[in-house]
């Protein structure tokens, strides 16, 4: 009776071991490009709006009859959020997971490293604004004249490279999915 328990026993134990495996395999697949490309969309979009919105502001502020100390408040609170709103574009890209697709790791990573590029530069635009005196109005703007021009020059080399990233598949879905459109 004890061995036909232990066989029992031993026969369940590599049943249950294969679910697991099984299982876990199954888990460990990546979302099917529609999926990942919708996901990745929902994260893009309010990135995009939010960036839009910030550059109109910034150039505004950039117009405004402002003092020095008003036009830094203002800035070192837009680039903030411009660097925020990156993260959060980058966090979500990270939560959509890797596509089920060939090189579906490159291209998440490549999202990935796009968006925390920017964030960075805004961050570095953000910090750089902070530090500059408001004592001389002229010394003031060409300071934050030339933060702007850096960061658009940082903006441009965050870029995404899709040259290395063709995927068919995941260009149709980001064609197809509503998310994208």
């Amino acid at each position: 009776m004890r061995t036909c328990r232990a066989a029992t026993a031993g026969k369940l134990t590599v049943v249950l071991a294969t679910l697991v495996l099984l299982v876990a395999a199954c888990g460990s697949s990546g979302p099917s490009p529609r999926a990942w490309a919708a996901s990745v969309c929902s994260a893009l979009t309010p990135w995009r709006a939010e960036i839009s919105k910030l550059t109109s502001s910034t150039n505004q502020q950039m117009t405004a009859q402002t003092t020095p100390a008003q036009a830094k408040e203002n800035l070192v609170r837009l680039f903030g959020g411009a660097e925020q709103a990156s993260e959060t574009a980058r966090e979500k890209v990270e939560q959509a997971g890797v596509p089920e697709v060939e090189h579906g790791e490159e291209v998440s990573a490549g999202f990935r490293a796009s968006l925390a590029s920017m964030r960075d530069a805004y961050g570095r635009a953000r910090t750089a604004i902070d530090g500059l005196a408001t004592g001389e109005a002229s010394t003031f703007y060409d300071g934050v004249q030339d933060t702007v021009e850096t960061l658009q020059q940082e903006y441009d080399a965050s870029a995404l490279d899709t040259s290395r990233l063709d995927s068919e598949e995941l260009k149709r879905a980001f064609d197809e999915v509503p998310e994208c459109r």
